[in-house]
């Protein structure tokens, strides 16, 4: 067993999430903002990795004016590299877990494969390990794309907004290769949608035969 993985982005109306620098770009409003927060307080960890850690330095928390009473998730981030800032916001409050590729011997950093990549299988193990049953992935697009290459997302959650940011090196959700083939692509199912704010929720389901594959 593992844990469910449920991916959740907000993007352009063109498939982007930030502008080319990567500098954030506010997609969704108070009502989404609502949303993703109900949700963390709901998983037991919540994922980024380090490309979002050293341009945003989120503290990956529940905020109180969305949810009463939170519950603070474990923060997990994939850092091949072991960069994590020492003063990063992570660390300010709550539980936290740092996956790299490097030997370690600090408190809360673990090894998770060889070479130049997290191994996201041996890491799903360790969250197990620690019982996790839900983990919601946030992003960066690398990040996501290596869960989606690994063929362990269950659920795909993405907020649609009303902008355009254009431009070929912009960041997408799922970057990485890509598809080489069409026998490489990855089909969903469309479970739902729901206009919020000024755009649209879609939430995207793992069909059963792709699973399988």
């Amino acid at each position: 067993m593992r844990p469910k993985v449920i991916v959740n982005v907000a993007m352009s109306a063109d498939g982007k999430i930030a502008l080319p620098d990567r500098t954030e770009v506010k997609i969704s409003g108070e009502e989404d903002f609502k949303r993703v927060h109900e949700l963390r307080n709901r998983v037991d960890a919540i994922l980024v990795g380090i490309g979002t850690v050293l341009a945003d330095d989120p503290k990956l928390t529940v905020k109180e004016r969305f949810v009463q009473e939170p519950e603070h998730p474990l923060k997990v981030v994939l850092d091949s590299r072991g960069r994590t800032p020492k003063a990063a916001q992570i660390f300010d409050e709550g539980d936290w877990l740092i996956a790299t590729t490097k030997e370690v011997g600090e408190r809360g950093w673990i090894r998770c494969g060889k070479g130049d990549r997290v191994d996201i299988e041996v890491l799903l193990e360790e969250l197990v390990k620690r019982d996790v049953e839900e983990l919601l992935v946030e992003g960066g697009g690398e990040v996501i794309s290596s869960f989606f290459e690994a063929g362990v997302v269950d659920e795909f959650n993405v907020f649609v907004g009303s902008l355009v940011i254009g431009g070929r090196y912009a960041p997408t959700p799922v970057d990485g290769d890509g598809a080489e083939n069409i026998d490489d692509i990855m089909n969903l199912k469309l479970e739902s949608h729901e206009m919020m704010d000024d755009g649209i929720l879609l939430r995207y389901t793992r069909p059963v035969e792709e699973e399988k594959r």
